[in-house]
């Protein structure tokens, strides 16, 4: 089983950055939840799953992408925070870090072992997405609704729903890593 400590391991330098111990315990929770839900048991587990199944990873591992995403969405948060003389919008980090910790934490029940080595889409992820699944389990664990929209709509899913402002720095950092695999495998990333 999964536990908080291994969460803790896995995401340690990115939730140091959560100053609210409860936010930082919720989105632990979450994670273990959806470990268990999902039948990862060994944490080494989430470091063989592919980050998607949409295409070729390239090596790309989930948590390494969450880490990827989580560190890209405050890049953009600081780099308009310092370079910005007025900000338009105010930047919750705090928000930032735990949505973009649990953007694609709906992924470990949306993907299963398909027995052969590989992964798959299970019947949960046939069902709903994980932009779907994480919402619900970020909403069960009690978390603020900015942060159930972040899971909710960082994916096709938010096209033109409303969002805070930390979804669409979370959603570009998702792409940024995502986007230049797509285009490689399909022969249209200029290297």
């Amino acid at each position: 089983m999964i536990t908080a400590i291994d969460i803790e391991r896995l995401f340690a330098a990115q939730l140091a950055r959560l100053g609210d111990r409860t936010l930082r315990a919720k989105v632990v929770e979450v994670f273990v939840e959806a470990c268990a839900r999902g039948g990862w048991e060994d944490p080494a587990d989430l470091a063989k799953l592919p980050f998607t199944l949409l295409t070729d990873c390239r090596g790309v591992n989930f948590v390494e992408h969450t880490i990827a995403v989580t560190e890209g969405a405050i890049g953009l948060a600081e780099g308009q925070s310092r370079h910005y003389a007025r900000m338009p919008y105010a930047i919750d980090m705090d928000r930032l870090v735990a949505g973009a910790l649990l953007h694609d934490v709906g992924k470990l029940l949306e993907f299963e072992r398909d027995g052969q080595g590989g992964f798959r889409k299970s019947r949960s992820g046939r069902c709903a997405r994980h932009p779907i699944s994480g919402a619900i389990l970020a909403g069960r664990a009690g978390l603020p609704d900015e942060i159930v929209n972040m899971i909710a709509c960082h994916a096709k899913e938010g096209d033109g729903r409303p969002q805070v402002i930390e979804t669409v720095l979370v959603h570009q950092a998702d792409f940024a890593t995502f986007d230049p695999l797509v285009m490689k495998k399909d022969g249209r990333l200029i290297e």
